[in-house]
């Protein structure tokens, strides 16, 4: 077998091999096709488990309160272990880290097609996310050492890129067609050919690479990261959490919900603490102390959690309220992802010459109000004056940030921190979409129950009329899902005000490509 051999250190991160090989590998281009595939899968499975929730909802009996656990669980895991999986990926091997993530990911899908109850399903979508963190940062590491031609490199790199931008519209389509047409279970089983298919190929054609020099795991670092977020994530699931009569259990005050967020915040300041002190830190404290970066990063995860959180409810609203089905729900998501391909190639010929800072803090403001007029629906809004504008305007807005994000995250970095700090970026964005769903659906349920209490029909010492209750039931999830769009807008203002103090990038930061560039 053939072998790309590579030497020197490397901060362990999701690209940038440590060196380059004396020659081009003769099958690099099969090797792309086979590691597009296999990224596919990553991104796709971040949405196509949206269009299906609410069949596997009914299905498994999954509570208003835990159905975000659907999403977060994939992107709590993915996003906390990101950085320790570019490690692996480095020193273990990135080959044998690849085709590892691809069989852990194919079981861990059929663990969720075969899931049985709420926590089975929850613990499945858990795995993915751990094995896809091997599998993405294996993926980049891999293109890296296989292009070493740089016009070479940047179309290897334009194919992944279209897959990470265009896998979450397909994502919802997918799930969509196999939701309404086989099962929702399809939308994690269907992963398990593409992956077979993916191993049988790697084996003989991804060739092996590796990092040398200090190769020790920040294993502390990775635990206390991903536990304390997952206590965050926890304790806001509990403030949301209800009985069967629809009255919150706990809610925001309780000593549940304030210990289990007082906990996680311990977590994450010891995590803090280990990464000041450690040799090999998973997180290098000095990528985001500087002031451009560590605006950068924080808007990451407020757009994160805005986006991916507020957008978390719109599928649902197409299909428990309007009606709609999985299919015609996917499709009419898809604006969302028109508006982001537009404006990433208006965003990509302006950078250079506004500079970043401009041009992401106006995608964070456009984004705010493309959410703002999603909070004009109602039980039976017309989707074409309504919806369609909103989708639109919020999908160019967050086209927008993600250009110049990418930039400003690598300005004046050292090239010993390229690799972590630009994981970073992917990272803070799933982790702060994985804290924004958590907190508003529990926004949303919370307004929700407070709607449906304020709005009970009186009867005449019978039961409730079943039409009242069934239309009280709409208003109250529309008037949940307006209060997350809100709160999801005041995210992505937000994020917009953190470019606008913290980041100081300017068009003579980024080269003329659009790359950053090392400021001394």
């Amino acid at each position: 077998m053939s072998h790309v051999s590579t030497g020197g250190k490397h901060e362990a991160g999701a690209q940038a091999a440590v060196s380059t090989p004396l020659h081009a590998y003769p099958k690099r281009w099969f090797a792309l096709a086979i590691i597009a595939a296999a990224q596919l899968m990553v991104v796709l499975d971040a949405t196509v488990v949206n269009v299906a929730l609410p069949h596997a909802k009914a299905d498994l009996g999954i509570s208003d309160s835990n159905q975000q656990w659907v999403v977060t669980a994939y992107t709590l895991t993915f996003g906390g272990l990101l950085l320790l999986g570019g490690r692996i990926a480095d020193y273990w091997g990135r080959k044998r880290t690849f085709v590892v993530g691809i069989i852990g990911f194919a079981l861990a899908s059929a663990l969720g097609g075969a899931a049985w109850n709420d926590t089975s399903l929850f613990l499945a979508r858990g795995l993915q996310g751990v094995f896809g963190a091997l599998l993405a940062p294996a993926s980049l590491a891999l293109l890296s050492v296989l292009f070493v031609d740089p016009r070479e490199r940047a179309r290897a790199f334009g194919v992944y890129g279209a897959i990470a931008g265009g896998g979450a519209a397909l994502g919802l389509v997918l799930g969509g067609l196999l939701t309404e047409y086989a099962n929702w279970r399809w939308c994690l089983l269907v992963n398990i050919p593409v992956a077979l298919i993916a191993i049988a190929l790697a084996v003989p054609v991804v060739p092996e690479s590796k990092a040398h020099g200090n190769t020790r795991y920040d294993i502390p670092g990775a635990v206390l990261a991903t536990l304390g977020l997952s206590l965050l994530v926890f304790g806001f699931t509990k403030a949301g959490e209800t009985d069967a009569q629809m009255n919150l259990k706990y809610g925001w005050g309780s000593p549940v919900t304030l210990g289990l967020v007082g906990a996680a915040l311990v977590l994450l300041a010891l995590f803090v603490v280990v990464e000041a002190r450690i040799r090999n830190p998973l997180l290098p404290l000095r990528v985001i102390a500087q002031r451009t970066r560590g605006g950068a990063y924080l808007s990451s995860t407020l757009i994160g959690a805005g986006f991916i959180g507020a957008i978390f409810f719109v599928t649902l609203y197409f299909q428990l309220v309007l009606g709609y089905t999985p299919l015609k729900s996917g499709v009419h998501s898809l604006p969302v992802s028109i508006g982001v391909v537009t404006a990433a190639g208006l965003a990509s010929g302006l950078l250079p010459r506004l500079g970043p800072k401009p041009i992401m803090a106006f995608g964070g403001v456009v984004a705010a109000v493309g959410m703002v007029l999603m909070t004009r629906i109602g039980v039976d809004t017309p989707y074409a004056t309504t919806v369609l504008p909103a989708l639109l305007i919020l999908g160019f807005g967050l086209g927008c940030t993600f250009v110049p994000l990418g930039n400003i995250a690598l300005v004046g970095v050292d090239p010993h921190d390229a690799g972590a700090a630009s994981a970073v970026v992917n990272a803070s964005q799933q982790v702060g979409g994985s804290l924004g769903t958590a907190l508003l659906n529990t926004v949303a349920i919370t307004a929700a129950t407070a709607y449906g209490r304020d709005h009970l029909p009186a009867s005449a010492g019978g039961p409730p009329d079943p039409a009242a209750l069934k239309a009280l039931q709409a208003h109250a999830m529309v008037h949940g899902y307006v209060t997350a769009f809100w709160w999801g807008s005041a995210l992505l203002v937000l994020a917009a005000i953190v470019v606008f103090v913290f980041v100081k990038a300017s068009r003579t930061d980024v080269a003329a490509d659009g790359a950053a560039v090392h400021l001394g």
